[in-house]
């Protein structure tokens, strides 16, 4: 081999770990320089270098972003579009930068005005918390020519303020934003040694469910809503958006939502303005408890967000939550207040030393020591000399230095020289070193005092936006608009939307599932399509509903092998889709000869009718379902008859034998429910009602259908309605300034109507409702509270019962201050005092 050629073979290099180095490079570049902020200052580098831009541009006026944003391009070399982007984005934050003119609108995603037209400055937060050169770390900029901080003196946890989202090449991160207040008083806690918790909070308001937050590490999970309410029975009002979504996205979420069927809509108008008013008017005989379930299930009016904070720390990218984010946060701010107080430490005393040694050199007239020296050593010498009987009163060395600097003092400073002044100022000087060497030692009582002060300073105007509640889980089938028509062939056997030539069976949603029974005894549940095979001779189809325990089966059957007829009573909670199940004992040439479905564990009677030729003593009987034990649907069934059936006919409707239906009230969500969560309402059969009695002083009468929405903030009370109660309620009339009792029977049946029981009138409410017998109150009067005055009346007694539109008896006078509602006579658990 020549040299040549072996000098080649060295020098190869194989593409393969040409790329492996580059894309290693490269993607730490991503990670560390774009994408993913620090956890010193919660900054990604673009808004580190544009904050510190504007700190050198800072003079208290606003400065045009274009201005700002080739200022930046000093230190940040990816354009003026990316840079743009980013200020943008933290003027929307309304944190770090006070803006001026169109910045945009994150609610409606419209985009700010161009650069050249807006203007912005530095906040006075960010200016107290973000800025101190003397405590800055720094780097040469990417050109060599300007230097640049490594990270801000950040004393606030600015990455859990703003939130952070960011794609690297690998990983990626979102840390959700939090809220202001709620962020400086778990700081206070940490500090305290008590336990906090962080919630994120959004500036688009609305509401979230936090129970999979998981501290916002990986893994976690929240669902936000928009606020929803009932404008009127054809109307709905969506009055804000959920994080990350705007309302041009709701809108098209919802006509989406719209043209595939899972909502039926008239139409929907944007009306937002100063606030966010989506106007969603409904299809006739959709109800508007439907169409709030619909739009939370099918359109962006509810997202979920998977939170995942990734942040660098010590130039490694790190996963960590949010109770950590916040304590690394605030051990970092003590870290930098302490260094403040070293910094400010070593100035005071510096100050004390040269205070003192100007003090005596003037005092003691050393200066005049150098008049005779001819050179520059024996200047400093003579000065040396004339302090040499003070030097033990100093606090450390004089050194050459401090003996130059006297040099320097004017002729005209000593002769003016104040030794009073001199005095006083060191005295200030030694209390302030007192202070700070005090701070100092009790560095978390000082670090809590800054955090109080931030929040007193700053706090105001920045209280929580989006409520925190636990939201129910909506089943897509119990919403699910009817958006299709379903056809069955019941001789052939088969089912599906698209089967128009054959018979109409019911109306039903994409996404529900069908039972069908089959005469041959046969059983199989499959889901919505456009053409199914199922089995040949249905005998019935309908809808199924999982978990519902009481539809009830009975059947009658003949088996195949025997002759023997069987009757049985069941259930199906669910089973595996598309499977067929026999419901017979199995045998062939099994059949059918009766079958019923009930919705609420009917059991009718029958006639049945035996065969003229056999042997039995009596042809013909009664036969009562209700005599049946429910059973599962694999159970044999019990004997019916040994001789041959020729009828069974059905003789008349049976009564439920199901106990009635336990219904719950949960206040955490504002549902019904039978999984016993919340407070217990009652037993109810089929014609039962709910009354709920609003603060605003409507009552309004409902069903027990799970599907039912209550506004938890707007209700008193709640309860299963007794139409022969009483009803006693105190409220109080604004324009006359005062209270009113009255006590009337319910007379209207109207349901899901609300009807005014108290004087109409702009802000009249309800004290308190009772349904009690005989209720008892207790009234506190007076001016001030610690003077106030308590009596008790029976209401039973001192107020008649008339009609619900009556006005009422005045109660109390203008100083009535509480009511306080006694006794437990009617119901388990006395009702709680109610403050006005």
């Amino acid at each position: 081999m020549s040299a040549e050629n072996n000098h080649n073979e060295q020098s190869t290099v194989l593409i393969t770990d040409m790329y492996q180095s580059w894309f290693l490079d490269y993607a730490s570049y991503v990670i560390l320089e774009r994408a993913v902020p620090a956890l010193e200052d919660g900054l990604k580098p673009v808004q580190r270098r544009i904050l510190h831009a504007m700190k050198e541009m800072d003079d208290g006026r606003f400065n045009k972003v274009a201005n700002v944003i080739g200022q930046t391009m000093q230190f940040h070399p990816h354009g003026d579009a990316s840079i743009g982007d980013a200020i943008t984005n933290l003027g929307q934050k309304d944190l770090m930068i006070d803006t001026q003119g169109n910045w945009g609108d994150v609610r409606t995603g419209d985009s700010a005005a161009a650069a050249r037209y807006i203007e912005a400055r530095l906040s006075k937060f960010a200016l107290d918390v973000a800025f101190n050169g003397k405590t800055t770390e720094w780097q040469l900029s990417y050109d060599g020519r300007k230097n640049e901080p490594v990270t801000l003196p950040m004393k606030f946890p600015l990455l859990l303020a703003q939130g952070a989202e960011g794609i690297a090449v690998g990983l990626s991160t979102k840390i959700l934003p939090h809220n202001f207040v709620e962020l400086l008083d778990a700081a206070i806690k940490y500090l305290k040694g008590k336990k906090f918790e962080l919630y994120p909070d959004f500036i688009t308001g609305g509401m979230i469910d936090v129970s999979n937050y998981n501290d916002g590490a990986r893994g976690g999970k929240v669902r936000v809503r928009a606020h929803i309410e009932e404008v009127d029975k054809k109307t709905v009002a969506i009055r804000d958006v959920p994080y990350g979504s705007t309302t041009s996205q709701l809108v098209d979420s919802i006509l989406k939502a719209n043209d595939a069927g899972k909502i039926k809509i008239k139409s929907v108008a944007d009306n937002t303005a100063k606030d966010v008013e989506l106007l969603v008017t409904l299809a006739p005989g959709i109800t508007t408890d439907q169409t709030i379930d619909a739009l939370y299930l099918f359109t962006d009016c509810e997202v979920s967000i998977s939170p995942n904070a990734c942040v660098i720390i010590d130039d490694k990218p790190h996963f960590i939550g949010a109770t950590q984010l916040l304590q690394s946060s605030v051990e970092h701010t003590k870290g930098l207040l302490l260094k403040e107080l070293e910094i400010k430490l070593s100035e005071l005393e510096n100050d004390w030393h040269y205070s003192s040694l100007e003090k005596i050199f003037i005092e003691k007239r050393i200066y005049r020591d150098i008049e005779e020296e001819t050179t520059w050593e024996g200047v400093l010498a003579a000065i040396d000399k004339g302090l040499a009987p003070y030097k033990k009163k100093f606090r450390r060395e004089i050194t050459q230095e401090d003996i130059v600097k006297l040099t320097e003092i004017r002729i005209k400073r000593i002769s003016k020289f104040d030794s009073f002044k001199a005095d006083e100022h060191i005295k200030g000087v030694e209390n302030e070193i007192g202070e700070v060497k005090n701070n100092i030692a009790n560095l978390t009582e000082f670090a809590i005092r800054y955090y109080e002060n931030l929040l007193k300073k700053h706090g105001k105007g920045r209280e929580r936006k989006t409520e925190i509640r636990t939201f129910e889980t909506i089943q897509a089938t119990q919403v699910a608009i009817a958006n299709a028509k379903l056809y069955v062939n019941y001789k052939e056997g088969f089912i599906g939307t698209s089967l128009k030539k054959d018979e109409f069976a019911f109306d039903c949603s994409d996404l529900d599932n069908v039972i069908i029974f089959r005469k041959d005894g046969k059983m199989m549940i499959t889901k919505v399509a456009d053409k199914t095979f199922v089995g040949k001779d249905i005998q019935y189809i309908a809808i199924f509903q999982k978990n519902d325990e009481r539809m009830t089966y009975n059947m009658i059957y003949l088996d195949g092998k025997t002759g023997i007829a069987y009757a049985k009573r069941f259930n199906v909670t669910g089973i595996t889709r598309d499977k067929e199940y026999d419901l017979t004992k199995g045998n062939p040439n099994s059949k059918l000869l009766y079958f019923s479905a009930n919705p609420n564990g009917e059991a009718e009677v029958l006639t049945i009718s035996l065969s003229p030729g056999s042997k039995a003593r009596i042809k013909s009987f009664d036969y009562y379902f209700e005599e049946l034990d429910i059973k599962g649907r694999s159970a044999g069934g019990n004997q019916l008859t040994k001789y041959p059936v020729k009828a069974v006919k059905f003789k008349e409707k049976g009564r439920s034998t199901l106990s009635a239906i336990k219904i719950w009230y949960d206040p955490a969500t504002g549902r019904l429910n039978k999984e016993e969560n919340g407070q217990l309402l009652g037993r109810f059969e089929e014609n039962d009602r709910i009354i709920v009695f609003y603060k605003d002083g409507n009552y309004e009468l409902t069903d027990f259908e799970l599907t039912n929405r209550y506004d938890t903030d707007a209700i008193l009370k709640i309860e299963k309605f007794n139409p022969e109660k009483v009803v006693t309620t105190i409220y109080y009339d604004t324009k006359t300034d005062q209270h009113y009792a009255k006590r009337f029977v319910v007379e209207t049946q109207t349901l899901k109507n609300k009807f005014l029981f108290i004087k109409e009138g702009e802000g009249n409410s309800v004290v308190m409702v009772s349904t009690q017998s005989e209720p008892v109150v207790i009234l506190r009067s007076g001016k001030k509270r610690a003077d106030m005055t308590e009596e008790e009346v029976s209401l039973s007694e001192s107020i008649e019962v008339t009609g619900w539109k009556t006005i009422g008896t005045k109660i109390g006078g203008t100083d009535l201050k509480e009511v306080l509602v006694v006794g437990e006579e009617d119901n388990k658990e006395p009702e709680a005092p109610t403050l006005f």
